[in-house]
């Protein structure tokens, strides 16, 4: 790093500017990181924050969030790293609180039922690209085919049908592929695995309360970047705890697209739904806890993280399957769509992304301004 470090206040300001402005998830995020620590303050080599990014990566749970936890921390410490991650989440946190009081109050306003409504139907679309997106260079870096595959179709396949155990398959895929790589090399990899294997069962048997167990899933155990918390999601919120329609949970990951900050923060619109505002500020919480401990305990190791071979082998099975899960969440998020135009909304949200390659926030943004003139003029909007 060149010069002096940054002040505290300079970390929480120029964080902060980030957190309000740093709309259109992770690839807006790096861009903004990256210009602010490399390229205009010096803080960072370029080198020193592209292994950031690939060690990040490496970790589960929202990675762009973990860029910036760690790129305070490189600059100013521990302290750095909790005035920077702070002031990077908190400004999306306080307006998507707001809107999904606004979205989920008793009596919305006919113009934010058919706002969320036509968003909501954007959704799935909106997952599709998010999914194509990371396959092309994910398939770039494979190193078996017939297994890449086997992963992706499982990790569709478990978005699909049984939402609530993706995690354990995403777990199974990473070790199956590390166990694949590294058969009878290093026995110490079934150790590693079978820790979280042994969390995860001990809290879905209910240790922990249900909307720390849903934030925790999202926030710990997730691979792939932000968007594959939908399918980790959706059973719980909607069909398990019933804490949200599918229409109302729609509407929550329109939010968590359209708002600036992590993606991740959808999360604290299911737990408004669950348990109020008190719900949503402990959901984000958990959610984002693992991330500044990945930071504050293992950036000085991040080095070793990048070139840990049962690192890269477990993600090269469990990334896979990610993809697979972000792509199978289309099908029960379309699912949940009721009105035949919003189904049109869909299909215009395909070409929109897929063929016109627009950006998420605008086609969202226009998904919801159809939905709006169609309430207005009395249309049918999802019970």
């Amino acid at each position: 790093m060149s010069g002096r470090p940054p002040s505290l206040g300079t970390v929480l300001r120029e964080w902060g500017r980030i957190g309000c402005i740093g709309f259109g998830g992770p690839p807006a995020h790096i861009k903004l990181l990256r210009d602010l620590c490399v390229q205009r303050r010096g803080w960072l080599s370029a080198r020193e924050f592209e292994d950031a990014i690939a060690a990040c990566n490496l970790l589960p749970g929202p990675a762009s969030t973990q860029l910036a936890i760690f790129c305070a921390w490189r600059v100013r410490g521990r302290l750095g790293a909790l005035a920077g991650g702070a002031a990077f989440i908190v400004p999306g946190l306080i307006v998507i609180l707001g809107l999904a009081a606004l979205f989920l109050g008793g009596s919305p306003p006919l113009w934010v039922l058919g706002a969320g409504a036509g968003a909501g139907a954007a959704v799935p679309a909106v997952a599709v690209q998010a999914g194509t997106s990371l396959a092309g260079p994910s398939w770039q870096r494979r190193k078996h085919a017939l297994r890449w595959l086997l992963y992706l179709a499982a990790g569709a396949a478990s978005a699909a049908t049984i939402g609530p155990w993706l995690v354990l398959v995403l777990l199974g895929c990473g070790a199956i592929e590390l166990a694949a790589q590294h058969a009878g090399q290093d026995a110490r990899a079934h150790g590693i695995l079978a820790a979280p294997l042994l969390a995860s069962g001990a809290l879905a048997s209910g240790v922990l309360l249900s909307v720390a167990w849903v934030a925790f899933k999202v926030g710990a155990l997730s691979y792939g970047g932000g968007f594959v918390i939908i399918p980790l999601m959706q059973s719980d919120a909607v069909n398990h705890y019933h804490w949200m329609t599918s229409a109302e949970f729609l509407n929550a990951v329109a939010l968590g697209q359209v708002t600036p900050g992590p993606v991740v923060q959808t999360v604290a619109v299911v737990g408004y739904a669950a348990a109020g505002l008190v719900g949503g500020l402990f959901a984000s919480l958990v959610a984002f806890s693992p991330s500044f401990a990945f930071i504050l305990f293992g950036a000085s190791r991040f080095d070793r993280i990048r070139d840990n071979r049962h690192a890269q082998g477990f993600l090269a099975g469990a990334g896979p399957a990610a993809i697979g899960a972000i792509l199978g969440s289309a099908i029960p998020l379309a699912r949940a769509l009721t009105q035949p135009w919003q189904y049109a909304v869909l299909a215009a949200a395909l070409i929109l992304l897929l063929a016109l390659r627009r950006g998420v926030v605008l086609t969202l943004v226009s998904a919801g301004v159809v939905g709006t003139v169609i309430a207005v003029a009395g249309g049918p909007l999802p019970h």
